[in-house]
Parts: structure tokens; sequence; C-alpha cells
């Protein structure tokens, strides 16, 4: 198709899209970029007006209006909720006389797992997409674009456009073919097995754990979830970024593609752990308690999924950005990638000799760390 055919527009928000047409480039396989969660972001007020986060997804459609590519993106005045942190490139670009917000973020808002950022029909449209989102950092004054949590087949896109690279580091879990959880179990060093088995009796003793999907989830689950939320939210963030009708929204709209994990002593939830499904992982998101047992958050977090992953034949379990105290329950380091076009020239190549520096040292941080995960040596 020739670009005379194509149209590039931005628009308000993913919720004037087709949520067909917009699946159709990638949500139906990563729940993060679906109509349905990003909308519900959208019409829970999660993002939007006063939040920092202003939807302005780019697009392309052929000549009869249809969605062709689209890009899930945020005009932001901060860099809350990205996982990604670029705060000393905002002071640097800063005392050295520039202003760095607002910037365009291409993602998923305040979700670190990995996915598609170009949802594409055909890859040959994705150089007409970012050089969409240079554009509208030229014409409207931003200083730069960022693309976090972008999956592995997808990196080369931004590579060939000539964006910056930069890597970190997850724990994902990998399923290996496991039957069982035992089967995950008997890979592991003898010590190590028997740590998990412990920690797991100790989690489960004097609380019944339940999982719920698709309409079993009720109101009354989400507002025991939305107290759990809100105390991690507090403890982290200082706020919580979802509000309470994002949750109610998720349930309406792809509660199928939910798993909600509680745990409760008679009949009264006191932890819960939020699962989303993707195509070939789960996904844990969020958490909280209101009463402190020991091992209680690896049990609903990391040992629930893992179950839950191998019953669903899943690939993988990504849990969420940071914690180290993974690796020692089976979740290993695997690099993630985000992407970053920068206007000004000589702040990108400051940013590039930056990177490549922290590129390496990340390297040697995954290598070391890949060294000590439980699994049985030789």
């Amino acid at each position: 198709m020739s670009s005379e055919e194509l149209t590039v527009k931005l628009s308000p928000s993913v919720g004037a899209f087709d949520a067909a047409e917009w699946n159709a480039l990638g949500g139906y396989r990563n729940p993060f970029v679906s109509h349905e969660f990003l909308s519900a972001l959208e019409d829970s007020g999660s993002v939007g007006s006063g939040t920092g986060w202003d939807p302005v997804p780019i697009v392309i459609e052929d000549d009869a209006g249809k969605l062709l590519a689209a890009m899930p993106s945020y005009a932001k005045g901060h860099s809350q909720g990205e996982y990604v942190f670029d705060h000393a490139w905002a002071d640097a670009l800063e005392r050295a006389g520039g202003r760095y917000y607002p910037k365009l973020q291409i993602a998923a808002p305040f979700t670190p797992a990995n996915g598609p950022r170009l949802l594409l029909k055909d890859e040959s449209l994705a150089p007409q997409l970012l050089k969409a989102a240079s554009i509208v950092c030229h014409q409207n004054g931003l200083s730069s674009a960022h693309a976090t949590f972008i999956e592995d087949a997808q990196l080369h896109l931004f590579e060939e456009a000539g964006w910056l690279m930069r890597s970190d580091i997850q724990f994902h879990w990998h399923n290996r073919g496991y039957g069982c959880f035992d089967d995950f179990l008997g890979e592991l060093a003898s010590r190590k097995r028997r740590s998990l088995r412990k920690e797991r009796a100790a989690a489960q003793e004097g609380v019944e754990i339940v999982r719920l999907t698709g309409d079993d989830i009720k109101p009354h689950h989400w507002d025991a979830f939305w107290i759990f939320y809100q105390d991690t939210g507090a403890r982290k963030w200082g706020s919580p970024y979802l509000t309470r009708e994002a949750f109610s929204l998720f349930g309406e709209r792809m509660a199928d593609r939910l798993v909600l994990i509680l745990a409760q002593i008679e009949g009264q939830p006191i932890a819960g752990a939020l699962n989303f499904i993707g195509s070939d992982a789960l996904y844990g998101r969020y958490w909280g308690c209101t009463l402190d047992k020991r091992f209680l958050h690896f049990e609903l977090c990391y040992y629930q999924a893992i179950d839950l992953a191998i019953e669903l034949g899943l690939d993988r379990v990504e849990a969420g950005a940071q914690g180290g105290h993974k690796l020692a329950r089976g979740y290993e380091p695997v690099k993630t990638w985000s992407a970053h076009w920068l206007a000004n020239p000589s702040f990108s190549e400051a940013v590039a000799d930056f990177l490549e520096r922290e590129r390496e040292g990340v390297a040697l941080d995954q290598n070391y760390l890949g060294m000590r995960t439980p699994f049985k040596k030789g």
C-alpha cells in the first residue's frame, strides 16, 4: 500500500476507535495494549486530565478509515508510573537550559510488562509510525519520545529507526514443560526445594486461597482488593495510580483475562493478587494485604502464579518490576528494553554515551544473577 493512500493522525483517546479493529493489531494477545484495558484507564480517570498521562494515540488509517497501525501514547508532564527511570536525564537537560517535560510516552500506563508498542497490521508500517512520533514531538514542543517494555520481536524496528536502546533486568519464571509445581521443584537444588516447600506450607497455614475469574469476580471482591491495592500504592508511590472504577471496568470488559487470587480467613479476604492472562504469559500486576502473614506475598504473587501458568500451559510468568527476592523462588533474570528518541542532538549524543556504559553494567549484573538461581548446577 502506498503512503499516498494512508492517513496518519493523532486521537484524544483509545476509546474513540472500534475495539475489534484495535485489538486485531495486537490487543488479543497482550492484555495491556487491548482496547479494553486502555479504554478502562481512560474511562475510569486513571489517565487523562489531572493525571499527567494525557492519551494521544497515534494511528495510521487507510483511505476507507480502517485502522492499520496504532501506537498507544501519552503526553506526559512527569516521569511517574513508568518503571524506566529518566529523572536524571530531565535534571541534566533542565540544568543545561532545556525543557524535558512534556514528553511523549509510548507505553501501557503503570504497567512494567513486555508487549508490542507498535500495533501493526503490516510491519512495513513501523517506520511511518515512528516517524509520526518524532513529528508529533516537533510540532508540539515535546522534548522526546520513549517506548518502554518493548517485546523482543519489535526491538529491531526501533533500532532501525535510529532510536537509542536501553536495557534493564526483570525476573521472569519460565515454564519448561512442567506438568505440575512438583515438576518445577524437581529442577531446584535440594536445599532450595525444601525452602520453597516450607514457605508454601507456612503461607497456607490457617488461610483459604481461592482463585476467581470471569463472572465469579463480584463487586465485593473488587471492594476488598481496592483496599489491598490502596495500601500497597500508598507505601510504594505515595498515592495509587488507578482509581476504584478502573477495577470495576476491568471486571466488566476483560474478566475472562483476569485471575484474582484471594487469601481468606473465615471467609474474609486478608490479601489478594491480580493477574492478567496473555496468549503466552501470565502477568502478575497488583498485590496488597490487610494482615501481614509470613510468606503470604510469595505464595499469592509467585507460587500461585507458577501453578496457574502450568495449568494454563503458558510459557512464562512476568511478576512485575524489580524484586531480587524473586530469584530464590525460581524467577530468572531477563533483559527488558526501552527505546528513546531525543529531539536535541547534543543531548541525544550524551544520552547515547551513557546508555552504552549502562548496558555493559546491566549485562554484568544479568550474568552474576544468572549464576545465583536456585536450579541444580551441572
